[in-house]
């Protein structure tokens, strides 16, 4: 299987004998009762997957095991560890070279120096007002996605280019807000830019209360070092700083100087309203495309400094995203950009054609394609069924959902019969889903997303589920009765964004109850889940325009003050008597 694993010049055949070594060892050698349960690891081999060289830990290992006779459960147990990393170091490669094989993305990975460096900042978003002095501030709005099937995770970059006729989603762009609050109900990510005299890359994560000059490229390619990897990672998706300049020699500042045609920096500033990271509403991929689209604009890669997104526009910045959201960590599926594109969408995984990069590499395209329901097709009558029946809440648990994702992939990869089932069953509801969807039948609905949770994502991945939902959903179907018509696990797990379907007519006394009821089960479980804010209510409506883009000028021409909104929020959380003051 090693053999097979070093000479198969196939991709997808290395993944997967990869991830088959990391089960024999780490599940049958590890534990085999001949082998001893303890012994030495070298340091060699855990220096070399510490610096990422998943490799040559492997040819120590291997060495060890092979020519030195150690066979004991450390020695597995480490060989183990740096296949599975090693399986998804190869996907990672495989969305680098997906990426850079689209016609759009060539620039990114073949600049080759300042010489042939290609963008260009319009001129008037480098000029200040003559009255105010202000420069411009570029601001893309994005809303979130709602997400009534995928299909068992279907979306993730390996199931969607290695099963593309399994990979379908259907979701919903939606602006939010907290219920009970004088809020307006707006899109949830923003995203401003501005030029700035300073030489640097200014970045600020107003709702992460974090902030950092960057200087150099060293340090703008570190995504670890801090609490920015996501908006490092869209600068480097964008192009500005393309992932080509990595380890190259050249200043920082004379990047920004070609770029800004001036001596100058940029200042980046995000801001998340009213959603904690880890929400399962895509806030991260959302975020991740807004930054990605606003500096394109500002770049002058998208030449419209106003309104929505172009179709091919959207596409771009689509698939820039997935090469951030590798590059910074988070490695989520394309369904999570939905918020790019408006209404109600379907999104299907595409079979590779010849003449396309995925061509002879996968089965389907690094991106889908998106089908958006026109008001022909899903009338305002039915939309308001769909918004009238959702009842759209925040459990306030925050969790990382990579693991999640990993061991998606890896089961998909393994092929384990009840997992498999499991999917095929995900994949036979889906149709149904759409079609209750499409014409507004939320009862049936109901029980057909119900019976998704409960048939397919929970026998694919049981860790999805959590006592504070398991209660939740009981209380409610007992106290509601024939008026609950079904549960909805948004993203990757639960316990974050989630929603119930209702009667409609009881959908105001479902929400007050559903808040009291999730503050009694935060107390009861405050000790056991990662509560990061107080659970909330949401109220939401179906957003048609996808990320909108606005120039602020003048007067207008201002960021949000990161110092300001923290206080804001404290204020907020502390009115329920729990101060939170968490990164969001």
């Amino acid at each position: 299987l090693e053999l097979f694993r070093k000479s198969s010049t196939n991709l997808y055949h290395k993944v997967r004998a990869s991830l088959f070594l990391f089960v024999i060892y780490r599940f049958y050698l590890e534990k085999n009762e001949k082998v001893v349960q303890h012994g030495k690891i070298p340091f060699r081999g855990v220096k070399a997957a510490f610096e990422r060289n998943f490799e040559k830990s492997i040819d120590i290992y291997l060495k060890e095991i092979t020519k030195n006779g150690h066979h004991n459960s450390a020695i597995f147990s480490a060989i183990a560890e740096s296949y599975y990393n090693l399986s998804f170091k190869y996907l990672l490669d495989q969305v680098k070279l997906s990426i850079s094989h689209c016609n759009e993305n060539f620039l990114l990975f073949n600049v080759k120096g300042l010489d042939d460096y290609p963008y260009s900042v319009p001129a008037e978003l480098t000029t200040p007002d003559t009255a105010t002095g202000l420069y411009p501030v570029g601001v893309d709005t994005s809303p979130v996605r709602l997400d009534p099937s995928h299909s068992g995770w279907s979306d993730i970059f390996f199931l969607g280019m290695d099963f593309p006729e399994g990979a379908r989603v259907v979701n919903l762009s939606v602006n939010l807000k907290i219920h009970s609050t004088d809020e307006p109900v707006i899109p949830p990510c923003e995203c401003y830019c501005r030029f700035t005299e300073e030489p640097v890359i200014y970045l600020i994560s107003v709702d992460l209360k974090a902030s950092k000059k960057i200087s150099t490229l060293e340090e703008l390619f570190n995504f670890g070092n801090d609490y920015l990897s996501l908006l490092k990672a869209g600068v480097v998706a964008s192009g500005i700083v393309p992932p080509c300049f990595e380890k190259k020699n050249i200043p920082l500042k004379d990047i920004l100087q070609k770029l800004l045609n001036k001596p100058g920096g940029i200042e980046i500033v995000t801001k998340v309203n009213n959603i904690p990271k880890g929400s399962r509403l895509a806030v991260s991929t959302t975020l991740l495309s807004t930054v990605i689209s606003r500096l394109m604009r500002f770049s002058g890669q998208i030449k419209n400094q106003t309104g929505p997104l172009k179709e091919e526009e959207r596409r771009i910045a689509a698939s820039r995203a997935i090469l951030g959201e590798w590059l910074g960590g988070s490695g989520g599926g394309w369904q999570d950009s939905g918020g790019l594109w408006p209404g109600i969408k379907l999104i299907s995984g595409k079979l590779a054609e010849k003449g396309e990069p995925e061509f002879g590499v996968s089965r389907g395209c690094l991106l889908p394609e998106h089908n958006v329901f026109s008001r022909d097709r899903i009338s305002k009558d039915i939309e308001d069924k769909i918004v009238n029946s959702l009842v759209l809440i925040h459990g306030g648990i925050s969790q990382d959902a990579g693991p999640i994702l990993e061991m998606v992939t890896e089961k998909y990869l393994l092929r384990y019969k009840k997992e498999w089932l499991a999917r095929k069953k995900g994949i036979y509801l889906f149709d149904k889903i759409v079609d209750a969807l499409k014409i507004g039948d939320m009862k049936n609905l109901g029980r057909l997303t119900t019976r998704d949770w409960e048939e397919s994502i929970q026998r694919i991945i049981p860790w999805v589920n959590n006592a504070f939902t398991e209660d939740l959903i009981n209380q409610l179907k007992k106290e509601f009765k024939k008026d609950y018509w079904g549960f909805l696990m948004l993203g990757g797990m639960s316990g974050g964004g989630m929603a119930f379907i209702v009667n409609p007519k009881i959908k105001k006394p479902f929400e007050d109850r559903a808040d009291v009821i999730m503050q009694e089960l935060k107390h009861l479980y405050r000790s056991s889940l990662p509560f990061i804010i107080n659970p909330v209510v949401y109220d939401f409506e179906l957003n048609h325009n996808g990320n909108v883009a606005y120039l602020l000028t003048g007067t207008d021409a201002k960021i949000p003050d990161m110092h300001k909104v923290s206080t804001e929020n404290k204020t907020y959380n502390s009115s329920s008597n729990l101060l939170v003051n968490c990164p969001a």
